[in-house]
């Protein structure tokens, strides 16, 4: 987090600030620390072993591309990343192969951190598949939307919404795409 956001200072600092450069860096460097499958899994609970393979990673690639979207949006409006500084809780919550790591942030010298839980699953190496920010679950919030649209729908329904999004994001150069290893061709094959 606290490479990502050097990295992010740094290119602002040449200039790179549009939503696409910020998006360039989210994929480059946050990207391959987060566990999409697990997050998509958790998001989804018993549908997800209902999917077919190309299912599964079209929701998959739906949710990274919301996440990087959203994010990468913020992160490019945000001027004063020197105000920004980042400390790990050194307490960490381990359970077997899963653990939750507290950071800190401290925006603008302000006493009072902003704490953001990165839940996190071993296998091979540490991957986070929830961020909890401000008492929010990014894979609850996830998984209310998606629940409430499979109930509207079915998961037909989600997988339509899902294809739309994607088909107006996907490009042969959208970063996030070749990341998650989706091709548009993917999406008429359901």
């Amino acid at each position: 987090m606290t490479d990502a956001l050097l990295a992010l200072k740094e290119s602002k600092a040449q200039g790179k600030s549009s939503v696409e450069d910020v998006e360039l860096l989210i994929v480059e460097r946050l990207l391959p620390n987060l566990d999409m499958t697990e997050s998509t899994k958790q998001v989804l609970k018993t549908h997800w072993n209902e999917l077919k393979p190309q299912q599964q990673l079209i929701l998959k690639s739906y949710l990274a591309v919301s996440l990087v979207n959203n994010y990468s949006a913020i992160l490019a409006a945000y001027d004063d990343l020197d105000g920004i500084k980042i400390t790990a809780n050194p307490k960490v919550k381990r359970k077997d192969n899963k653990a939750i790591v507290k950071l800190n942030i401290y925006i603008n010298g302000d006493q009072k951190p902003v704490v953001v839980s990165l839940k996190m699953m071993l296998s091979n190496d540490w991957h986070i598949y929830d961020v909890v920010f401000s008492g929010v679950s990014l894979v609850k919030n996830y998984q209310a939307s998606f629940s409430s649209q499979i109930k509207r729908k079915g998961i037909e329904g989600l997988m339509a919404k899902a294809s739309k999004k994607l088909r107006k994001h996907t490009s042969e150069n959208c970063p996030v795409c070749i990341a998650m290893n989706f091709k548009k061709s993917m999406l008429a094959k359901q």
